[in-house]
């Protein structure tokens, strides 16, 4: 009998892995970097890429690594998250033990909501229990990437480690806001700071530093031994990064998983994730998506990413007069759009929003449901889901008015508008 190759054992290996494992989605923050875009959402259900949601990234990644069972954890304004996830992720099938399921804050062990990213899982710990895995993968729900957990999985099992923390290289400046570590030769953990002032350089990099990517796969005995002992110490702040990781480096193994490179042929690439926390990293990270050959491929069929869409119509483009032509150059269009008389260079279009006739957009990103009227100009924004923008009015163009227009201005000069800041009360009973 032909004996398995080597590689065939190795997916093997890993198909036992993740059938073993339950994931769970932190995604109940609110994201207050991203300013008034998550007044009315939480973080992981900002639209990102013309159809998606934060949040189908890394449910994207867990079923295309063949992980099936999936908890989202849900706390801050939920509802359109929640919404987006049953309408769009409800395929599963239950009888094969696979799901995506929504855990809203429920106060199970305590009186209060979520204190930390700890203290979110540790108020699970039944439900935990109930499903029996022998690995939690513990995910946060607003960052942008691919990744495939199966090889980290692997990882995690083959080094007998308690905990493993998927990691990535930035800058200096970057991770002064991610928990930052440093290891041995074997990629043991020596050290870890959340959000040091000073981060400890990468030993043949100093101009980068080892981040933590939110990602962690923990022994399921372990994590809940040490949620418990976090549960009962006072002074904790009950987070993962500032008080779990930190306290256990000494006394049992834990490992990083590096993820910044992939072979391409002979050629080692970055691999992409982005922290789209702030709007000038939202707005980046979307107009980056109109370049010619963007960093994210999201035509990717061995890796796709899933999603709930409406049905709609094909954008349409119409007149072309002279002086009226809708026309879209360096852009990405979705679906149920109309570009009527108006022109758009290197923007991103999402669903249902419709351009009237003289209007100009610039390196502009805009969410769904919008109307821009006839003779805007607009540059270098984002505009929020259900604005209607006045006819003749000017975004991007003169800081002064945009600031006396009561819209955000970020630091790198994004306008940011919603329908608020517009007098469009949309969210409240009139």
């Amino acid at each position: 009998m032909e004996q398995p190759s080597k590689q065939e054992e190795n997916a093997r290996f890993i198909s036992r892995l993740t059938k073993k494992t339950l994931a769970l989605i932190l995604a109940g923050g609110r994201g207050s970097r991203l300013k008034n875009l998550t007044d009315w959402r939480a973080k992981p259900a900002v639209p990102f890429a013309g159809k998606f949601r934060i949040i189908d990234f890394p449910l994207s990644n867990c079923i295309n690594s063949n992980i099936r069972q999936v908890s989202v954890l849900t706390q801050y304004k939920a509802h359109s998250l929640i919404l987006h996830i049953q309408k769009g992720w409800s395929f599963l099938r239950g009888e094969s033990g696979e799901f995506v399921e929504l855990i809203p804050a429920q106060q199970r062990l305590s009186g209060k909501w979520y204190q930390g990213t700890a203290d979110a899982v540790h108020e699970n710990l039944d439900i935990i229990r109930h499903h029996a895995p022998e690995y939690v993968l513990v995910l946060a729900g607003d960052h942008i990437y691919k990744m495939d957990y199966g090889p980290m999985l692997a990882a995690h099992a083959s080094s007998e480690a308690d905990l493993t923390v998927g990691c990535i290289d930035v800058s200096l400046e970057e991770a002064r806001g991610f928990g930052v570590m440093s290891t041995d030769e074997n990629q043991r953990i020596t050290a870890f700071n959340e959000k040091p002032e000073n981060p400890q350089p990468l030993v043949d990099d100093p101009n980068k530093a080892l981040a933590s990517m939110g990602i962690y796969i923990f022994n399921t005995k372990f994590l809940l031994e040490q949620l418990r002992k976090d549960a009962s110490n006072k002074s904790s702040s009950h987070d993962f990064g500032h008080d779990i990781i930190p306290s256990i480096i000494d006394d049992y193994r834990v490992f990083a998983y590096p993820f910044n490179k992939q072979r391409e042929g002979d050629i080692l690439k970055d691999r992409y994730w982005r922290d789209v926390g702030t709007i000038d990293a939202f707005w980046e990270a979307n107009h980056e998506l109109v370049g010619v050959t963007p960093p994210l491929n999201l035509y990717d069929k061995v890796w796709p990413i899933w999603t709930y869409q409406e049905q709609l119509p094909p954008a349409k483009f119409i007149f072309d007069d002279d002086d009226r032509r809708g026309m879209a150059v360096d852009s990405m269009v979705s679906g149920g759009c109309i570009i009527s008389g108006a022109k758009i260079t290197r923007s991103l279009l999402f669903s249902n929003v419709h351009l009237h006739s003289g209007s100009i957009l610039k390196d502009t990103v805009v969410l769904p449901d919008v109307d821009i009227a006839e003779n805007c100009r607009i540059s270098k924004a984002v505009i929020d889901k259900g604005c209607a923008i006045p006819e003749g009015m000017s975004i991007g163009q003169d800081p002064e008015e945009d600031k006396k227009n009561g819209f955000y201005i970020s630091e790198r000069g994004v306008v940011l508008v919603t329908p608020e800041m517009l007098k469009q009360n949309i969210h409240h009973s009139r």
